[in-house]
Protein backbone atom coordinates (compact mmCIF):
# COMPACT_ATOMS: atom_id res chain seq x y z
CA UNK A 1 0.00 0.00 0.00
CA UNK A 2 1.43 3.44 -0.92
CA UNK A 3 2.21 6.11 1.66
CA UNK A 4 -0.34 8.47 0.14
CA UNK A 5 -3.05 5.84 0.60
CA UNK A 6 -2.02 5.29 4.21
CA UNK A 7 -2.17 9.00 4.99
CA UNK A 8 -5.54 9.46 3.30
CA UNK A 9 -8.35 9.68 5.83
CA UNK A 10 -10.81 6.86 5.32
CA UNK A 11 -14.36 6.81 6.68
CA UNK A 12 -15.16 3.22 7.69
CA UNK A 13 -17.86 1.57 5.64
CA UNK A 14 -19.66 0.50 8.79
CA UNK A 15 -20.22 4.17 9.70
CA UNK A 16 -21.36 5.00 6.18
CA UNK A 17 -23.71 2.04 6.37
CA UNK A 18 -25.03 3.27 9.73
CA UNK A 19 -25.67 6.77 8.34
CA UNK A 20 -27.45 5.29 5.33
CA UNK A 21 -29.37 2.99 7.63
CA UNK A 22 -30.48 5.91 9.84
CA UNK A 23 -31.52 7.94 6.81
CA UNK A 24 -33.50 4.96 5.54
CA UNK A 25 -35.13 4.52 8.97
CA UNK A 26 -35.93 8.23 9.10
CA UNK A 27 -37.48 8.20 5.63
CA UNK A 28 -39.32 4.97 6.42
CA UNK A 29 -40.73 6.38 9.67
CA UNK A 30 -41.78 9.55 7.88
CA UNK A 31 -43.46 7.60 5.08
CA UNK A 32 -45.13 5.17 7.47
CA UNK A 33 -46.28 8.03 9.70
CA UNK A 34 -47.64 9.98 6.77
CA UNK A 35 -49.35 6.94 5.24
CA UNK A 36 -50.80 5.95 8.62
CA UNK A 37 -52.10 9.47 9.19
CA UNK A 38 -53.64 9.60 5.72
CA UNK A 39 -55.13 6.12 6.06
CA UNK A 40 -56.72 6.90 9.41
CA UNK A 41 -58.01 10.24 8.17
CA UNK A 42 -59.33 8.69 4.97
CA UNK A 43 -60.85 5.84 6.94
CA UNK A 44 -62.77 8.26 9.13
CA UNK A 45 -63.79 10.23 6.07
CA UNK A 46 -65.00 7.08 4.32
CA UNK A 47 -66.94 5.93 7.39
CA UNK A 48 -68.55 9.34 7.81
CA UNK A 49 -69.33 9.50 4.10
CA UNK A 50 -70.82 6.00 4.20
CA UNK A 51 -73.02 6.94 7.17
CA UNK A 52 -74.15 10.10 5.46
CA UNK A 53 -74.92 8.26 2.23
CA UNK A 54 -76.85 5.58 4.14
CA UNK A 55 -78.88 8.24 5.94
CA UNK A 56 -79.48 10.07 2.66
CA UNK A 57 -80.71 6.85 1.06
CA UNK A 58 -83.09 6.28 3.98
CA UNK A 59 -84.29 9.88 3.75
CA UNK A 60 -84.80 9.47 0.00
CA UNK A 61 -86.80 6.27 0.49
CA UNK A 62 -88.89 7.87 3.24
CA UNK A 63 -89.54 10.90 1.06
CA UNK A 64 -90.47 8.69 -1.87
CA UNK A 65 -92.82 6.65 0.31
CA UNK A 66 -94.68 9.70 1.65
CA UNK A 67 -94.93 11.30 -1.77
CA UNK A 68 -96.39 8.06 -3.09
CA UNK A 69 -98.89 8.01 -0.19
CA UNK A 70 -100.06 11.52 -1.02
CA UNK A 71 -100.28 10.52 -4.69
CA UNK A 72 -102.50 7.59 -3.66
CA UNK A 73 -104.72 9.98 -1.67
CA UNK A 74 -105.05 12.15 -4.75
CA UNK A 75 -105.77 9.14 -6.96
CA UNK A 76 -108.41 7.88 -4.54
CA UNK A 77 -110.29 11.19 -4.51
CA UNK A 78 -109.91 11.63 -8.27
CA UNK A 79 -111.14 8.14 -9.15
CA UNK A 80 -114.07 8.06 -6.71
CA UNK A 81 -117.22 8.35 -8.82
CA UNK A 82 -119.52 9.20 -5.85
CA UNK A 83 -117.09 11.90 -4.73
CA UNK A 84 -116.89 13.37 -8.22
CA UNK A 85 -120.70 13.33 -8.64
CA UNK A 86 -121.12 14.94 -5.23
CA UNK A 87 -118.85 17.79 -6.34
CA UNK A 88 -121.18 18.40 -9.33
CA UNK A 89 -124.45 18.05 -7.45
CA UNK A 90 -126.91 20.97 -7.38
CA UNK A 91 -129.78 21.40 -4.93
CA UNK A 92 -131.25 23.08 -1.95
CA UNK A 93 -129.05 24.01 1.02
CA UNK A 94 -130.41 21.16 3.13
CA UNK A 95 -129.74 18.62 0.38
CA UNK A 96 -126.26 20.00 -0.21
CA UNK A 97 -125.54 19.84 3.52
CA UNK A 98 -126.44 16.16 3.56
CA UNK A 99 -124.29 15.60 0.48
CA UNK A 100 -121.38 17.26 2.21
CA UNK A 101 -121.86 15.18 5.34
CA UNK A 102 -122.39 11.87 3.52
CA UNK A 103 -120.24 12.04 0.38
CA UNK A 104 -117.56 14.74 0.52
CA UNK A 105 -116.39 15.28 4.09
CA UNK A 106 -115.78 11.57 4.91
CA UNK A 107 -113.67 11.18 1.77
CA UNK A 108 -111.52 14.15 2.75
CA UNK A 109 -111.25 13.24 6.44
CA UNK A 110 -110.24 9.61 5.93
CA UNK A 111 -106.73 10.32 4.51
CA UNK A 112 -106.02 12.76 7.34
CA UNK A 113 -106.35 10.00 9.90
CA UNK A 114 -104.24 7.47 7.95
CA UNK A 115 -101.32 9.69 6.94
CA UNK A 116 -98.64 9.81 9.62
CA UNK A 117 -97.63 13.48 9.25
CA UNK A 118 -99.71 16.66 9.19
CA UNK A 119 -101.15 17.40 5.76
CA UNK A 120 -103.61 19.95 4.43
CA UNK A 121 -106.18 18.94 1.80
CA UNK A 122 -107.75 21.87 -0.02
CA UNK A 123 -110.50 21.41 -2.59
CA UNK A 124 -111.19 24.41 -4.83
CA UNK A 125 -114.62 23.75 -6.42
CA UNK A 126 -116.54 25.35 -9.25
CA UNK A 127 -119.89 24.32 -7.64
CA UNK A 128 -121.20 27.36 -5.78
CA UNK A 129 -123.94 25.26 -4.12
CA UNK A 130 -121.38 23.41 -2.00
CA UNK A 131 -120.81 24.69 1.49
CA UNK A 132 -117.49 26.45 1.98
CA UNK A 133 -115.36 24.98 4.78
CA UNK A 134 -112.55 27.21 6.00
CA UNK A 135 -109.97 26.73 8.72
CA UNK A 136 -106.68 28.27 9.70
CA UNK A 137 -104.98 30.84 7.54
CA UNK A 138 -103.33 29.05 4.57
CA UNK A 139 -100.32 31.32 4.94
CA UNK A 140 -99.41 29.80 8.30
CA UNK A 141 -97.20 26.72 8.77
CA UNK A 142 -98.82 23.31 9.07
CA UNK A 143 -99.28 22.20 12.67
CA UNK A 144 -101.92 19.48 12.32
CA UNK A 145 -103.90 17.81 9.52
CA UNK A 146 -106.96 19.65 8.26
CA UNK A 147 -109.19 19.92 5.19
CA UNK A 148 -110.75 22.85 3.35
CA UNK A 149 -113.41 23.36 0.68
CA UNK A 150 -113.03 26.70 -1.06
CA UNK A 151 -114.28 28.33 -4.21
CA UNK A 152 -112.09 28.49 -7.28
CA UNK A 153 -112.81 32.23 -7.33
CA UNK A 154 -110.12 32.61 -4.67
CA UNK A 155 -107.41 31.35 -7.02
CA UNK A 156 -108.76 32.57 -10.36
CA UNK A 157 -105.84 35.00 -10.74
CA UNK A 158 -103.18 32.47 -9.65
CA UNK A 159 -100.71 31.36 -12.31
CA UNK A 160 -100.45 27.87 -10.89
CA UNK A 161 -104.23 27.44 -10.96
CA UNK A 162 -104.38 28.49 -14.60
CA UNK A 163 -101.57 26.03 -15.46
CA UNK A 164 -103.42 23.24 -13.65
CA UNK A 165 -106.72 23.92 -15.39
CA UNK A 166 -104.95 23.99 -18.75
CA UNK A 167 -103.61 20.46 -18.22
CA UNK A 168 -100.35 20.94 -16.26
CA UNK A 169 -101.70 19.04 -13.24
CA UNK A 170 -101.08 15.98 -11.11
CA UNK A 171 -97.60 17.16 -10.10
CA UNK A 172 -95.63 18.56 -7.19
CA UNK A 173 -95.01 22.30 -7.04
CA UNK A 174 -94.54 25.12 -4.59
CA UNK A 175 -97.53 27.49 -4.82
CA UNK A 176 -98.75 30.49 -2.87
CA UNK A 177 -96.73 30.66 0.36
CA UNK A 178 -95.21 27.16 0.13
CA UNK A 179 -91.64 28.38 -0.45
CA UNK A 180 -91.68 30.73 2.55
CA UNK A 181 -93.24 28.06 4.78
CA UNK A 182 -90.88 25.23 3.53
CA UNK A 183 -93.84 23.30 2.13
CA UNK A 184 -94.74 21.59 -1.11
CA UNK A 185 -98.12 20.89 -2.67
CA UNK A 186 -99.50 18.20 -4.91
CA UNK A 187 -101.88 19.86 -7.38
CA UNK A 188 -104.46 17.99 -9.45
CA UNK A 189 -107.34 19.05 -11.65
CA UNK A 190 -110.70 17.43 -10.83
CA UNK A 191 -112.79 16.35 -13.83
CA UNK A 192 -116.52 15.58 -13.88
CA UNK A 193 -117.34 11.99 -14.88
CA UNK A 194 -120.56 13.18 -16.56
CA UNK A 195 -119.40 15.86 -18.96
CA UNK A 196 -115.59 15.65 -18.51
CA UNK A 197 -115.42 19.30 -17.58
CA UNK A 198 -113.21 20.84 -14.90
CA UNK A 199 -114.96 20.53 -11.57
CA UNK A 200 -112.20 22.10 -9.46
CA UNK A 201 -108.61 21.75 -8.24
CA UNK A 202 -107.33 19.45 -5.50
CA UNK A 203 -104.30 20.65 -3.52
CA UNK A 204 -102.59 18.49 -0.89
CA UNK A 205 -99.87 20.33 1.07
CA UNK A 206 -97.21 18.84 3.34
CA UNK A 207 -94.15 20.31 5.10
CA UNK A 208 -90.57 19.38 4.07
CA UNK A 209 -89.57 18.90 7.69
CA UNK A 210 -92.13 16.10 7.94
CA UNK A 211 -91.25 14.61 4.55
CA UNK A 212 -87.50 14.49 5.21
CA UNK A 213 -87.67 13.35 8.83
CA UNK A 214 -85.70 14.70 11.75
CA UNK A 215 -82.32 14.51 9.98
CA UNK A 216 -80.51 14.63 13.30
CA UNK A 217 -77.67 12.36 12.18
CA UNK A 218 -75.62 15.39 11.14
CA UNK A 219 -75.33 18.24 13.65
CA UNK A 220 -76.02 21.65 12.20
CA UNK A 221 -73.60 23.28 14.63
CA UNK A 222 -70.73 21.55 12.78
CA UNK A 223 -71.65 23.30 9.55
CA UNK A 224 -73.47 20.37 7.89
CA UNK A 225 -76.31 21.45 5.63
CA UNK A 226 -78.93 19.63 3.60
CA UNK A 227 -81.15 20.88 0.83
CA UNK A 228 -83.73 19.58 -1.62
CA UNK A 229 -83.20 20.69 -5.21
CA UNK A 230 -85.45 20.49 -8.26
CA UNK A 231 -83.31 18.48 -10.69
CA UNK A 232 -84.99 20.09 -13.73
CA UNK A 233 -84.82 23.78 -12.84
CA UNK A 234 -82.02 23.63 -10.27
CA UNK A 235 -84.13 25.65 -7.82
CA UNK A 236 -83.52 25.06 -4.10
CA UNK A 237 -86.89 23.99 -2.64
CA UNK A 238 -85.81 23.42 0.95
CA UNK A 239 -82.66 23.89 2.99
CA UNK A 240 -81.70 22.95 6.53
CA UNK A 241 -78.48 23.71 8.37
CA UNK A 242 -75.63 26.05 7.37
CA UNK A 243 -75.97 28.11 4.23
CA UNK A 244 -73.77 27.07 1.30
CA UNK A 245 -73.72 30.19 -0.83
CA UNK A 246 -72.01 30.72 -4.13
CA UNK A 247 -69.26 32.71 -2.41
CA UNK A 248 -68.26 29.74 -0.23
CA UNK A 249 -65.19 27.76 -1.32
CA UNK A 250 -66.84 24.47 -2.29
CA UNK A 251 -63.48 22.68 -2.19
CA UNK A 252 -63.70 22.79 1.62
CA UNK A 253 -66.90 20.76 1.56
CA UNK A 254 -67.70 17.13 0.81
CA UNK A 255 -70.70 17.27 -1.52
CA UNK A 256 -73.02 14.25 -1.64
CA UNK A 257 -76.09 13.87 -3.81
CA UNK A 258 -78.97 11.39 -3.69
CA UNK A 259 -81.77 11.35 -6.23
CA UNK A 260 -85.31 10.52 -5.16
CA UNK A 261 -86.58 7.62 -7.30
CA UNK A 262 -89.52 8.44 -9.53
CA UNK A 263 -89.16 12.21 -9.08
CA UNK A 264 -86.99 15.10 -10.25
CA UNK A 265 -85.91 15.87 -6.68
CA UNK A 266 -82.29 15.61 -5.56
CA UNK A 267 -81.12 15.58 -1.94
CA UNK A 268 -77.79 17.37 -1.51
CA UNK A 269 -75.65 17.27 1.62
CA UNK A 270 -72.70 19.59 2.27
CA UNK A 271 -70.27 18.33 4.89
CA UNK A 272 -67.21 20.47 5.85
CA UNK A 273 -63.90 18.64 5.63
CA UNK A 274 -63.08 20.08 9.05
CA UNK A 275 -65.89 17.99 10.51
CA UNK A 276 -64.52 14.83 8.88
CA UNK A 277 -60.99 15.54 10.06
CA UNK A 278 -61.68 17.04 13.49
CA UNK A 279 -59.56 14.30 15.15
CA UNK A 280 -56.60 14.81 12.77
CA UNK A 281 -54.47 16.83 15.20
CA UNK A 282 -54.80 14.25 17.95
CA UNK A 283 -53.91 11.46 15.53
CA UNK A 284 -50.97 13.50 14.24
CA UNK A 285 -49.47 13.86 17.74
CA UNK A 286 -49.83 10.15 18.48
CA UNK A 287 -48.24 9.07 15.19
CA UNK A 288 -45.40 11.59 15.59
CA UNK A 289 -44.59 10.26 19.07
CA UNK A 290 -44.59 6.65 17.90
CA UNK A 291 -42.31 7.43 14.92
CA UNK A 292 -39.87 9.36 17.13
CA UNK A 293 -39.54 6.49 19.61
CA UNK A 294 -39.09 4.04 16.73
CA UNK A 295 -36.29 6.15 15.22
CA UNK A 296 -34.39 6.39 18.52
CA UNK A 297 -34.57 2.63 19.07
CA UNK A 298 -33.43 1.94 15.50
CA UNK A 299 -30.55 4.39 15.89
CA UNK A 300 -29.22 2.52 18.93
CA UNK A 301 -29.51 -0.82 17.16
CA UNK A 302 -27.72 0.58 14.10
CA UNK A 303 -24.83 1.88 16.16
CA UNK A 304 -24.29 -1.52 17.81
CA UNK A 305 -24.46 -3.37 14.50
CA UNK A 306 -21.98 -0.92 12.90
CA UNK A 307 -19.49 -1.46 15.71
CA UNK A 308 -19.65 -5.25 15.39
CA UNK A 309 -19.56 -5.36 11.62
CA UNK A 310 -16.65 -2.86 11.37
CA UNK A 311 -14.17 -5.34 12.80
CA UNK A 312 -15.04 -8.00 10.27
CA UNK A 313 -15.03 -5.50 7.42
CA UNK A 314 -11.41 -4.56 8.23
CA UNK A 315 -10.41 -8.22 7.88
CA UNK A 316 -12.14 -8.42 4.52
CA UNK A 317 -10.33 -5.27 3.32
CA UNK A 318 -7.01 -6.84 4.29
CA UNK A 319 -7.81 -9.94 2.24
CA UNK A 320 -8.83 -7.82 -0.76
CA UNK A 321 -5.45 -6.08 -0.71
CA UNK A 322 -3.68 -9.47 -0.81
CA UNK A 323 -5.79 -10.43 -3.83
CA UNK A 324 -4.88 -7.09 -5.39
CA UNK A 325 -1.22 -8.08 -5.13
CA UNK A 326 -1.92 -11.39 -6.88
CA UNK A 327 -1.74 -13.64 -3.84
CA UNK A 328 -4.57 -16.12 -3.44
CA UNK A 329 -3.21 -18.17 -0.54
CA UNK A 330 -4.65 -16.16 2.35
CA UNK A 331 -8.02 -17.27 3.80
CA UNK A 332 -10.69 -15.79 6.05
CA UNK A 333 -12.07 -17.47 9.15
CA UNK A 334 -15.30 -16.07 10.63
CA UNK A 335 -17.42 -17.82 13.21
CA UNK A 336 -21.16 -17.97 13.17
CA UNK A 337 -23.61 -18.53 10.35
CA UNK A 338 -24.30 -15.04 9.07
CA UNK A 339 -23.53 -13.06 5.92
CA UNK A 340 -19.91 -12.46 6.96
CA UNK A 341 -19.29 -16.19 7.19
CA UNK A 342 -20.76 -16.57 3.71
CA UNK A 343 -18.51 -13.79 2.44
CA UNK A 344 -15.54 -15.60 3.99
CA UNK A 345 -16.50 -18.83 2.24
CA UNK A 346 -16.91 -16.97 -1.04
CA UNK A 347 -13.50 -15.32 -0.74
CA UNK A 348 -11.87 -18.58 0.25
CA UNK A 349 -13.25 -20.37 -2.77
CA UNK A 350 -12.56 -17.48 -5.14
CA UNK A 351 -8.80 -18.04 -5.26
CA UNK A 352 -9.27 -21.71 -6.07
CA UNK A 353 -11.92 -20.92 -8.66
CA UNK A 354 -9.65 -18.40 -10.38
CA UNK A 355 -6.93 -21.00 -10.81
CA UNK A 356 -9.44 -23.54 -12.01
CA UNK A 357 -10.93 -20.97 -14.40
CA UNK A 358 -7.52 -20.28 -15.90
CA UNK A 359 -6.98 -24.00 -16.38
CA UNK A 360 -10.44 -24.50 -17.84
CA UNK A 361 -10.05 -21.64 -20.31
CA UNK A 362 -6.71 -23.02 -21.45
CA UNK A 363 -8.12 -26.55 -21.78
CA UNK A 364 -11.19 -25.23 -23.57
CA UNK A 365 -9.01 -23.47 -26.13
CA UNK A 366 -7.15 -26.70 -26.78
CA UNK A 367 -10.40 -28.65 -27.15
CA UNK A 368 -11.76 -26.02 -29.52
CA UNK A 369 -8.74 -26.24 -31.80
CA UNK A 370 -8.85 -30.02 -31.64
CA UNK A 371 -12.55 -30.08 -32.45
CA UNK A 372 -12.02 -27.82 -35.44
CA UNK A 373 -9.16 -30.00 -36.67
CA UNK A 374 -11.28 -33.12 -36.20
CA UNK A 375 -14.15 -31.48 -38.02
CA UNK A 376 -11.90 -30.52 -40.93
CA UNK A 377 -10.55 -34.04 -41.19
CA UNK A 378 -14.02 -35.54 -40.86
CA UNK A 379 -15.26 -33.51 -43.81
CA UNK A 380 -12.69 -35.16 -46.15
CA UNK A 381 -15.14 -37.98 -46.47
CA UNK A 382 -13.49 -41.07 -48.01
CA UNK A 383 -16.91 -42.48 -48.90
CA UNK A 384 -17.79 -39.37 -50.89
CA UNK A 385 -14.38 -39.53 -52.62
CA UNK A 386 -14.78 -43.27 -53.30
CA UNK A 387 -18.29 -42.90 -54.72
CA UNK A 388 -17.27 -39.94 -56.87
CA UNK A 389 -14.24 -41.79 -58.30
CA UNK A 390 -16.42 -44.84 -58.95
CA UNK A 391 -18.85 -42.64 -60.86
CA UNK A 392 -15.96 -41.13 -62.84
CA UNK A 393 -14.73 -44.65 -63.71
CA UNK A 394 -18.17 -45.66 -64.94
CA UNK A 395 -18.46 -42.54 -67.09
CA UNK A 396 -14.97 -43.14 -68.51
CA UNK A 397 -15.88 -46.71 -69.52
CA UNK A 398 -18.95 -45.31 -71.27
CA UNK A 399 -16.83 -42.75 -73.08
CA UNK A 400 -18.46 -39.75 -71.41
CA UNK A 401 -15.30 -37.71 -71.60
CA UNK A 402 -16.98 -34.32 -71.02
CA UNK A 403 -18.76 -35.49 -67.90
CA UNK A 404 -15.58 -37.15 -66.57
CA UNK A 405 -13.73 -33.89 -67.06
CA UNK A 406 -16.52 -31.94 -65.36
CA UNK A 407 -16.58 -34.26 -62.35
CA UNK A 408 -12.79 -34.27 -61.97
CA UNK A 409 -12.71 -30.48 -62.11
CA UNK A 410 -15.58 -30.25 -59.66
CA UNK A 411 -13.94 -32.75 -57.29
CA UNK A 412 -10.68 -30.80 -57.41
CA UNK A 413 -12.45 -27.50 -56.77
CA UNK A 414 -14.46 -29.02 -53.92
CA UNK A 415 -11.40 -30.20 -51.99
CA UNK A 416 -9.52 -27.02 -52.76
CA UNK A 417 -12.34 -25.00 -51.21
CA UNK A 418 -12.63 -27.46 -48.33
CA UNK A 419 -8.93 -27.16 -47.47
CA UNK A 420 -8.94 -23.34 -48.01
CA UNK A 421 -5.18 -23.20 -47.42
CA UNK A 422 -5.74 -24.21 -43.77
CA UNK A 423 -7.92 -21.16 -42.91
CA UNK A 424 -10.79 -21.86 -40.50
CA UNK A 425 -12.89 -18.73 -41.18
CA UNK A 426 -14.05 -17.81 -44.69
CA UNK A 427 -16.62 -15.36 -46.10
CA UNK A 428 -20.14 -16.72 -46.43
CA UNK A 429 -19.90 -16.30 -50.19
CA UNK A 430 -17.04 -18.86 -50.28
CA UNK A 431 -19.05 -21.28 -48.16
CA UNK A 432 -21.95 -21.02 -50.61
CA UNK A 433 -19.53 -21.50 -53.53
CA UNK A 434 -18.22 -24.70 -51.90
CA UNK A 435 -21.82 -26.00 -51.59
CA UNK A 436 -22.44 -25.07 -55.23
CA UNK A 437 -19.38 -27.10 -56.31
CA UNK A 438 -20.58 -30.06 -54.27
CA UNK A 439 -24.03 -29.85 -55.91
CA UNK A 440 -22.47 -29.69 -59.41
CA UNK A 441 -20.65 -32.97 -58.70
CA UNK A 442 -23.88 -34.53 -57.46
CA UNK A 443 -25.76 -33.21 -60.51
CA UNK A 444 -23.45 -35.17 -62.82
CA UNK A 445 -23.90 -38.27 -60.66
CA UNK A 446 -27.71 -38.04 -60.38
CA UNK A 447 -28.34 -36.55 -63.83
CA UNK A 448 -30.34 -33.54 -62.64
CA UNK A 449 -32.72 -35.64 -60.53
CA UNK A 450 -32.87 -32.90 -57.90
CA UNK A 451 -33.53 -29.17 -57.69
CA UNK A 452 -31.22 -26.81 -55.83
CA UNK A 453 -31.55 -23.06 -55.21
CA UNK A 454 -30.03 -20.36 -53.02
CA UNK A 455 -31.81 -17.27 -51.70
CA UNK A 456 -29.37 -15.22 -49.60
CA UNK A 457 -29.50 -11.55 -48.63
CA UNK A 458 -26.59 -9.90 -50.51
CA UNK A 459 -25.75 -7.86 -47.42
CA UNK A 460 -24.56 -10.93 -45.51
CA UNK A 461 -22.35 -12.52 -48.18
CA UNK A 462 -19.16 -10.99 -46.75
CA UNK A 463 -19.88 -12.11 -43.19
CA UNK A 464 -16.99 -14.32 -41.99
CA UNK A 465 -18.13 -17.80 -40.91
CA UNK A 466 -16.31 -20.98 -40.01
CA UNK A 467 -16.00 -23.19 -43.07
CA UNK A 468 -17.81 -26.44 -43.82
CA UNK A 469 -21.11 -25.66 -42.03
CA UNK A 470 -23.49 -25.98 -45.01
CA UNK A 471 -22.03 -28.83 -47.11
CA UNK A 472 -22.35 -31.51 -44.34
CA UNK A 473 -26.06 -30.61 -43.94
CA UNK A 474 -26.68 -30.79 -47.70
CA UNK A 475 -24.76 -34.08 -47.91
CA UNK A 476 -26.96 -35.41 -45.09
CA UNK A 477 -30.02 -34.69 -47.28
CA UNK A 478 -28.67 -36.89 -50.09
CA UNK A 479 -27.82 -39.70 -47.67
CA UNK A 480 -30.93 -39.84 -45.50
CA UNK A 481 -33.76 -37.58 -46.76
CA UNK A 482 -34.10 -38.64 -50.43
CA UNK A 483 -36.73 -41.33 -50.85
CA UNK A 484 -38.49 -40.58 -54.16
CA UNK A 485 -37.53 -39.86 -57.76
CA UNK A 486 -36.67 -36.23 -57.11
CA UNK A 487 -35.92 -33.93 -54.21
CA UNK A 488 -35.74 -30.18 -53.78
CA UNK A 489 -33.08 -28.49 -51.67
CA UNK A 490 -33.10 -24.79 -50.87
CA UNK A 491 -30.65 -22.62 -48.92
CA UNK A 492 -31.85 -19.31 -47.49
CA UNK A 493 -29.84 -16.61 -45.73
CA UNK A 494 -31.24 -13.66 -43.80
CA UNK A 495 -30.14 -11.16 -41.19
CA UNK A 496 -32.41 -11.06 -38.10
CA UNK A 497 -31.26 -8.13 -35.99
CA UNK A 498 -27.84 -9.07 -34.64
CA UNK A 499 -28.13 -12.66 -35.96
CA UNK A 500 -27.39 -14.35 -39.26
CA UNK A 501 -29.90 -17.08 -40.02
CA UNK A 502 -29.00 -19.74 -42.63
CA UNK A 503 -31.62 -22.39 -43.46
CA UNK A 504 -31.24 -25.66 -45.42
CA UNK A 505 -34.71 -26.78 -46.49
CA UNK A 506 -35.66 -30.05 -48.22
CA UNK A 507 -38.89 -31.82 -49.05
CA UNK A 508 -37.55 -35.26 -48.28
CA UNK A 509 -38.78 -38.03 -46.00
CA UNK A 510 -38.54 -35.95 -42.82
CA UNK A 511 -38.02 -37.29 -39.30
CA UNK A 512 -40.08 -38.34 -36.32
CA UNK A 513 -39.79 -36.29 -33.11
CA UNK A 514 -37.62 -38.88 -31.40
CA UNK A 515 -35.22 -38.86 -34.36
CA UNK A 516 -34.93 -35.07 -34.16
CA UNK A 517 -34.16 -35.30 -30.44
CA UNK A 518 -31.33 -37.76 -31.06
CA UNK A 519 -29.70 -35.89 -33.97
CA UNK A 520 -27.12 -34.18 -31.76
CA UNK A 521 -26.31 -37.32 -29.79
CA UNK A 522 -25.44 -39.92 -32.48
CA UNK A 523 -23.68 -43.06 -31.39
CA UNK A 524 -21.81 -43.69 -34.63
CA UNK A 525 -20.91 -42.25 -37.99
CA UNK A 526 -24.43 -42.51 -39.35
CA UNK A 527 -27.22 -39.98 -39.53
CA UNK A 528 -26.50 -36.92 -37.40
CA UNK A 529 -22.72 -37.14 -37.12
CA UNK A 530 -22.14 -34.30 -39.58
CA UNK A 531 -24.85 -32.17 -37.93
CA UNK A 532 -23.37 -32.70 -34.48
CA UNK A 533 -19.92 -31.85 -35.82
CA UNK A 534 -21.19 -28.53 -37.26
CA UNK A 535 -23.20 -27.71 -34.12
CA UNK A 536 -20.23 -28.36 -31.80
CA UNK A 537 -17.86 -26.23 -33.85
CA UNK A 538 -20.30 -23.29 -33.93
CA UNK A 539 -20.87 -23.39 -30.18
CA UNK A 540 -17.15 -23.69 -29.45
CA UNK A 541 -16.38 -20.63 -31.53
CA UNK A 542 -19.38 -18.36 -30.94
CA UNK A 543 -20.96 -19.59 -27.69
CA UNK A 544 -23.98 -21.58 -26.58
CA UNK A 545 -26.46 -19.01 -27.95
CA UNK A 546 -25.58 -20.08 -31.50
CA UNK A 547 -25.72 -23.38 -33.37
CA UNK A 548 -28.23 -25.58 -35.19
CA UNK A 549 -31.99 -25.91 -34.81
CA UNK A 550 -33.90 -28.71 -36.57
CA UNK A 551 -37.55 -28.69 -37.52
CA UNK A 552 -38.99 -31.69 -39.32
CA UNK A 553 -42.33 -33.21 -40.28
CA UNK A 554 -42.33 -36.93 -40.93
CA UNK A 555 -43.17 -37.37 -44.62
CA UNK A 556 -43.10 -33.60 -45.17
CA UNK A 557 -39.46 -32.51 -45.21
CA UNK A 558 -36.86 -31.00 -42.88
CA UNK A 559 -35.48 -27.52 -42.16
CA UNK A 560 -32.09 -27.09 -40.49
CA UNK A 561 -31.55 -23.54 -39.24
CA UNK A 562 -28.04 -22.20 -38.45
CA UNK A 563 -27.75 -19.20 -36.13
CA UNK A 564 -24.51 -17.13 -36.33
CA UNK A 565 -23.52 -13.67 -35.07
CA UNK A 566 -23.97 -10.87 -37.62
CA UNK A 567 -21.16 -8.63 -38.84
CA UNK A 568 -21.10 -5.80 -41.47
CA UNK A 569 -21.52 -7.14 -45.00
CA UNK A 570 -21.25 -5.83 -48.56
CA UNK A 571 -23.40 -6.36 -51.63
CA UNK A 572 -22.87 -9.41 -53.85
CA UNK A 573 -25.98 -9.25 -56.06
CA UNK A 574 -24.14 -10.38 -59.18
CA UNK A 575 -22.77 -13.53 -57.53
CA UNK A 576 -26.17 -14.43 -56.05
CA UNK A 577 -27.93 -13.97 -59.39
CA UNK A 578 -25.31 -16.15 -61.08
CA UNK A 579 -25.59 -18.83 -58.37
CA UNK A 580 -29.39 -19.08 -58.59
CA UNK A 581 -29.35 -18.94 -62.35
CA UNK A 582 -26.71 -21.60 -62.73
CA UNK A 583 -27.82 -24.21 -60.21
CA UNK A 584 -31.53 -24.55 -60.71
Amino acid sequence: MSQATQKRKIIPYSYKMMITYLLLVLVTDAVIGYVSFMMLTNSRTEIAETNIRTSMAQTSNNLKYQLDEIQRISDTLFSSAPFQRALQKKGKPHEMYLTMIDEIVPKMQSPLQLFGNPIRIVLYTNNNDLNIIEGDDLTTPLKESDYYILSTLEIKDSTWAQQSLEGDDNRWMQVESDRELSQISHVRRMISFDDYQNSGILRITVGFADLLGNYVTYPEEDGISMRLVDGVTGAVMYQRGGTVAEAVDLSSYLTLKQSVPGTDFIIETWVPHDYLQKDAQRLQKIILSVCTISFVVMMLIGFLVARLSGRKMRKIISLVHTFENGSFEKRLRFGGNDEFSQIAEAFNSMATNIQELISNVYAQGIRRKQAELDALQAQINPHFLYNTLSTINSLANLGETAQVTEMVQGLSKFYRLSLNQGNIVIPLVKELEQVETYMNIQRVKYVDAFTFSVDADPRILDVPVIKLILQPIVENVFKHAWYGDTITIRIEGRQRGDLIELSVIDNGVGMKPEQVQSMFNPTGQGCGYGLKNVNDRIKLRYGDNFGLEIGSVYGGGTTVRILLPAEPTSDRDSWLDGLNGGTK
